[in-house]
């Protein structure tokens, strides 16, 4: 009795009947109803979202933006979620949303605020505030309808944010053109500054040389007058006493008359001295306003200096009138000298006035000298001022240089952008990450980046509930003392034949049927007949060693599996704690190789998910060995089991 004729008689066992065969039949379909159907259902989910109800509810009253365009953010926005229709959007007000998501009517609600575009307007200004979109959601209703929507919703916000940065970083770039023409128009305005100081420098130094001029005639004129006032001390210490000897002066009257004509010749000289001082003071004057006019001074400014330049020329003024007084005097001093010489009693009697001449001239040239002194200090306070003003032109100049350098500077590192970079450049800003997918390996629709788990899992049960039927051990077998090893192989091979035909039939419907194409068809259904087959090896050996408890165990495996293999998200977000049965447990291998095989991945995993699925399904095989070797001798417990399925 060989191992394939007790899987033989095994399998007569089976179909040994109508009903037998009917039954057969419905165990080996168990994966393909398992399989398809979940797979037929869950094949494009998101294609069908179109179906689910959404209440949207626009309250959005529009704003201004800063161009003064008007602006219907809210609108917008709903109106593209109606065009595109992700759900089965229905626009209703604020109260019918609310009731009909808690009634559930609808899924979900998206509100869209009165300030919504008022909001997005403030982006641009100096009090900018975050639009906001409000969900209203009701896990009761649907948890994934309601997940998928925020998801739905975070694309719609970050397109808005998008375009909103890109307007307002346009409108950045704008600002840094005007900017940038700004600083231009600065530097041409500072070198225009550059050029009238060089002028006005020019007006200064002929103002300076100007009042050099003055400043030496200041000083001759008070020489001059100081030697007039000594002069006219000496004749009025002179003629001190002169009336005393108005008879005496008969017989020299002559000689006075003499005197008195040199004395009006220095006063003729002293006047003609005093008017030119005063000729030349007017003649500069004019020189210098228009030197002041032509430097670009103001006429505040004109004002000021030639206030000075008049609060110096008023003594000149006035030692001129002096002087053209003492000049007369002493004219009609020599006059009356002559008139002396024909008649002393007149004389007598134009002495004392003589006398008051001579003082009043002395006190007159006094004054000049005294002025012509001011003068002279003025003159040099001038100089000095116009040498400041000229030091202060130099470094306004030098500033303004500085400026226009650098203005044209920081033009120069402003980019220069025409409307189109512009716009590319603010197009990038607001939206730098452009996200460019390449997938190594990739499953063409929803359902079928399930399939490998469903799959997997469903010849796991297809294996499980063969053994309704399928005896583990042969009995007759036993009783014929085989060879343990004979045994299980002769109890596996008709349940493994079954398990051949389940997955053959589940792909094909698969393949077929729901358009899941696996990228490597043929070592996809092979490796899904190794996993099958390690599958019901487990479960035989189970089954074998522990009966219906085993057959129990199978179960608990089963969901242990379900759990950990990472068939819907990564496996890694499972508990640490279940982490070592991801990695121990045969259906995390064969997820694994069934995902390489049908998305076209590394070829190298599925080696090894190949050797850890032979090596489960080894050692299962010696289990069930060992269990024969053991059930060989008959005890009290097999003669009469505590459980019966």
């Amino acid at each position: 009795m060989t191992s394939l004729r007790i899987a033989w008689t095994e399998l007569r066992r089976l179909t040994a009947g109508r009903l037998p065969k009917i039954a057969v039949l419905a165990l080996m379909l168990v994966p393909t109803l398992y399989a398809g159907l979940y797979l037929y259902a869950n094949h494009d989910p998101y294609a069908n979202l179109d179906h689910v109800p959404a209440a949207l509810v626009v309250e959005d009253t529009g704003a201004t933006d800063t161009a003064g365009e008007e602006m219907q953010a809210g609108r917008d926005v709903a109106d593209e979620l109606l065009e595109r229709k992700d759900f089965g959007w229905e626009e209703v007000s604020r109260e019918e949303a609310e009731e009909g998501v808690s009634e559930g009517r609808y899924d979900f609600a998206l509100a869209i605020p009165r300030d919504f575009s008022a909001s997005l307007t403030s982006a641009g200004t100096s009090d900018p505030e975050r639009a906001r979109l409000q969900m209203i959601t009701n896990d009761a209703n649907s948890y994934l309808s309601t997940t998928i929507a925020n998801t739905v919703t975070d694309k719609v916000r970050d397109a808005i944010a998008t375009r909103v940065s890109k307007e307002a970083t346009d409108t950045f770039l704008l600002g840094i053109a005007d900017l940038r023409s700004g600083l231009l128009k600065g530097a041409n305005g500072a070198d225009r500054l550059v050029k009238g100081l060089t002028q006005a420098r020019t007006g200064v130094g002929k103002l300076e040389r100007g009042a050099g001029r003055l400043a030496t005639g200041a000083d001759t004129l008070a020489d001059g007058a100081s030697e007039l006032s000594t002069g006219l001390g000496t004749l009025e210490s002179g003629t001190a006493a002169l009336p005393g000897q108005t008879r005496q002066l008969a017989t020299g009257a002559r000689k006075v008359a003499n005197g008195n004509a040199t004395v009006a010749s220095y006063g003729r000289l002293a006047a003609s001295a005093v008017g030119d001082v005063r000729t030349r003071y007017r003649d500069n004057r004019a020189d210098l306003s228009a030197d002041l006019r032509a430097m670009g001074l103001t006429q505040a400014q004109r004002t000021r200096i030639l206030a000075l330049y008049d609060r110096v020329g008023q003594p000149i003024r006035e030692a001129d009138a002096k002087a053209r007084d003492a000049r007369n005097k002493l004219n009609r001093l020599a006059n009356g000298a002559d008139a002396v010489a024909d008649g002393n009693e007149k004389l007598a009697a134009a002495v004392p006035a003589l006398v008051k001449g001579i003082s009043d001239a002395h006190d007159g040239a006094t004054k000049l000298s005294n002025g012509a002194g001011q003068l002279s200090e003025g003159a040099t306070t001038l100089k000095t001022g116009v040498g400041d003003l000229d030091t202060g032109l130099v470094k306004l100049r030098n500033g303004a240089v500085k400026l226009r350098d650098g203005l044209r500077d920081g033009a120069a590192q402003v980019p220069t952008m025409d409307a189109k970079t512009r716009s590319r450049v603010a197009s990038t800003i607001g939206d730098p990450v452009d996200i460019r997918s390449s997938s190594q390996a990739e499953a063409a629709s929803y359902g079928a980046g399930l399939a490998p788990f469903f799959l997997a899992l469903a010849a796991w049960i297809g294996g499980y509930v063969l053994f309704l039927l399928v005896r583990p051990l042969s009995q007759r077998a036993l009783a014929a003392n085989q060879t343990p090893l004979r045994v299980a192989l002769g109890g596996w091979y008709t349940p493994m034949l079954l398990g051949l035909a389940q997955v053959t039939v589940m792909l094909a419907v698969v393949t077929i049927a729901l358009d899941i194409r696996p990228v490597h068809v043929p070592t996809t259904l092979l490796f899904l007949m190794l996993s099958s087959a390690v599958f019901i090896a487990i479960i035989h050996a189970l089954n074998a060693l522990l009966g219906t408890a085993g057959q129990f165990l199978g179960l608990v495996m089963m969901v242990m599996q379900l759990v950990t293999a990472g068939g819907t998200f990564p496996w890694q977000t499972i508990p640490q704690p279940l982490y070592v049965l991801h990695h121990v447990l045969p259906m995390s291998y064969t997820v694994d190789g069934l995902r390489q095989l049908m998305y076209g991945g590394l070829e190298a995993r599925v080696l090894t998910d190949v050797l850890v699925l032979a090596a489960w399904g080894i050692g299962a095989l010696l289990v069930t060995s060992r269990v024969a070797r053991k059930q060989r001798v008959w005890s009290a417990k097999r003669v009469r089991p505590e459980l019966v399925l």
